[in-house]
């Protein structure tokens, strides 16, 4: 049996500590023990942490068992929280699990983020030199794999620069590159489409597809966007709560995610403390986005939304302007919006927009906002300050059944209804 496996999963348990576990110094750490013998404050604490959260344990992983045939393209979704990163951290021997066996018959491939492994100051021939290594691959057969490489990331006039210098999209398409053309038997992927070009994610797929079908390479692809997770995986994993809650074919997988998925339909969001992806600049932060004119998100097709969102600069920022892509439940993009470049803003300031969306056309359902912070450079590309993924959601939906000519399957015939068409 283990002859057709490439990765056995038994049991696989994985505990965190929640709060800060040591001061830096041991004069920090006694006088936080001693204030928590007397029930006290820390006096270490961060201004505005929560204490009640201090020492608590947190079960990332609650006793997985899976296994990952040889050839497979297994997609591992589930909504944040569920455990689909730490245990490919566990699997790429990032992290230890707490508990539990991991077996992996051959070399793993990871790229869990842009740019994993890379080093900033290095060229973009010494970084695949490097991963190669890593790898356990002689120089020899870094050289036969080079050119390919190259081609294939479409970075061959910068590859001898730093990748200190290259923007997110070079980064991901060499970084994507690197870890599908080196000689492993097993690629973990992370969310790794989330930049690039739509032709060069297109490539992507269909590579990584290759790798499972002709090459005979293990694929495991964690992603929030179902129609890659589609297009890519012939089996599919629901993670919830540390836990596999469905093991099987995708299209059912993504019926249970979408059943099981606790969106935040709240009028106000905090988006202080919400995961931010790894490619972003970080000059700037988004705090909250209060809907309006409704108690519970839920507005008629084609009336206009109007939203306060406040965010702060934590540098001194001009023309700042607010991205919103609109996507379907299932993760694929609807359509894409922006507001008019906001005032200038110093270090520390604060600020709030009434913000209002308009998607005329925009048929019944529920929907999600992934909101970005960007400005334009020089040369017209996007310099993304901050993004939050999903960080929202909405409903359409026409209270006044009358208006309504037909049913309308979204799957079908999309999320968009155009104008009705005109007779002469």
């Amino acid at each position: 049996m283990s002859e057709q496996l490439a990765i056995n999963i038994k049991g696989l348990k994985k505990q965190y500590r929640l709060g800060q576990i040591g001061g830096g110094t041991l004069t920090a750490d006694l006088q936080s023990w001693w204030a928590r013998m007397r029930r006290k404050e820390d006096p270490n604490s961060k201004i505005g942490s929560d204490q009640r959260l201090i020492g608590q344990r947190f079960w990332a992983l609650n006793g997985i068992d899976l296994q990952v045939k040889k050839g497979e393209a297994l997609g591992i979704i589930g909504g944040n929280g569920a455990g689909k990163s730490t245990m490919l951290k566990i699997l790429s021997r990032i992290t230890a699990p707490t508990e539990g066996s991991v077996d992996i018959y051959g070399r793993i491939a990871s790229m869990l983020e842009v740019g994993t492994g890379f080093s900033p100051e290095m060229t973009g021939r010494e970084n695949i030199y490097m991963n190669g290594a890593i790898l356990g691959m002689t120089k020899a057969e870094i050289d036969a794999k080079m050119e390919k490489i190259i081609d294939f990331s479409e970075v061959r006039e910068f590859i001898d620069t730093p990748v200190k210098r290259y923007s997110s999209g070079m980064y991901v398409k060499l970084a994507f590159s690197v870890a599908a053309h080196l000689d492993a038997e097993i690629m973990i992927m992370d969310e790794v489409l989330a930049v690039g070009d739509m032709a060069f994610q297109k490539k992507c797929l269909d590579k990584m597809r290759d790798a499972a079908t002709v090459e005979g390479k293990s694929v495991l692809y964690v992603s929030h966007n179902m129609n890659t997770i589609r297009k890519l995986c012939d089996r599919c994993v629901v993670l919830d709560k540390g836990r596999v809650i469905f093991d099987g074919d995708v299209e059912e997988a993504i019926s249970v995610y979408m059943q099981s998925s606790h969106l935040n339909m709240s009028p106000t969001v905090d988006l202080t403390h919400a995961r931010r992806p790894g490619y972003t600049v970080g000059t700037a932060r988004m705090e909250h986005i209060c809907f309006e004119e409704s108690d519970n998100c839920t507005y008629a097709p084609g009336k206009r939304i109007p939203v306060v969102f406040t965010w702060r600069a934590l540098a001194h920022l001009e023309d700042v302007g607010v991205r919103m892509l609109v996507v379907n439940q299932d993760g694929s993009p609807v359509g894409l919006t922006f507001s008019e470049p906001l005032k200038t803003v110093d270090s520390g300031e604060w600020v709030e927009s009434k913000l209002y969306l308009e998607f005329p056309g925009l048929v019944e359902g529920t929907y999600m906002l992934t909101i970005s912070l960007f400005q334009g450079d020089y040369v017209g590309n996007s310099i993304i300050l901050d993004t939050l993924e999903r960080a929202c959601a909405f409903q359409i939906k026409n209270d006044n059944q009358t208006d309504a000519v037909l049913n309308w399957p979204a799957r079908a015939w999309g999320a968009i209804q155009f104008p009705n068409i005109t007779v002469r």
